[in-house]
């Protein structure tokens, strides 16, 4: 496998290309990663619903399919992407395309999301049992509370960014798929906050609710926003550059020009 120095500095590389893609590519690589990370949310509320005190693992065992999508096949996250703040404070990457990146890429897995919600929601591919769980998941982040939210998207895309840099010390798809299963899985079990993965259960449950009568208190548009998805969004900003900082100060060294 490579070595934390070898993945600090190979991903320079990566992230220059992220900040210098195409706006048009780097919208429809988003809408895929989002519709990645929502079909591995759809799995796990399907495969957990009803299953009692056993939910939790199960989610945790079944979402990360859709990390893995995004890795394998290849896609733009945005809780990932918060790693480039690395090559960032490095000068290897400009202050404009960090940001490009990130806004074109939040929008784009927003809209992959969305896609994927209106998708499972309308096509009634769920039971009532399963619509059930969507709404009373959408129903109980809606309820969470601000300061919840922020602390335990930070936890999560500490964990996520550590599946996305562990996965670039494999050098085959098995080996990155082990390595980023594990943080994955953790920050499931823990219940922690991951903004891409709550735009599909926000705006899934709040149709669900619709579609299938099923009424929940607290869940709304207002509430689903102002207490989950913003809160979670800057929860994972802040843990994603956690962790990019630490590796940073340990590892990184600007790329020479030669190799830029």
């Amino acid at each position: 496998m490579k070595s934390p120095a070898e993945i600090a500095q190979g991903y320079i590389k990566i992230a220059q290309g992220k900040t210098t893609q195409k706006w048009y590519k780097l919208l429809i690589l988003a809408v895929l990663a989002g519709a990645f990370i929502a079909f591995g949310a759809a799995t796990a509320t399907a495969a957990s619903a009803g299953t009692g005190a056993y939910s939790t693992l199960i989610k945790g065992l079944v979402f990360p399919v859709g990390l893995v999508l995004v890795v394998v096949c290849g896609a733009e996250l945005f809780t990932g992407n918060c790693l480039m703040i690395s090559p960032l404070i490095g000068r290897d990457v400009k202050v404009g395309g960090f940001f490009k990146n990130l806004g074109i890429v939040y929008a784009g897995n927003f809209l992959g999301g969305l896609l994927i919600a209106v998708l499972v929601v309308y096509s009634h591919a769920q039971s009532q049992t399963v619509a059930e769980a969507c709404v009373a998941a959408a129903a109980a982040k809606s309820n969470m509370g601000f300061g919840d939210a922020l602390l335990r998207g930070i936890l999560c895309n500490m964990l996520v960014c550590l599946a996305v840099w562990a996965s670039m010390a494999g050098t085959s798809a098995a080996g990155k798929i082990v390595a980023l299963y594990l943080p994955v899985l953790a920050f499931v079990v823990c219940g922690f906050e991951h903004s891409v993965a709550n735009m599909y259960y926000l705006s899934a449950g709040l149709m669900a609710g619709v579609e299938y009568g099923i009424t929940a208190a607290g869940l709304s548009v207002g509430n689903a926003l102002l207490y989950c998805l913003l809160p979670s969004t800057l929860g994972n900003v802040i843990g994603g550059c956690l962790i990019g900082i630490g590796y940073h100060t340990v590892y990184r060294t600007k790329m020479p020009k030669s190799e830029q």
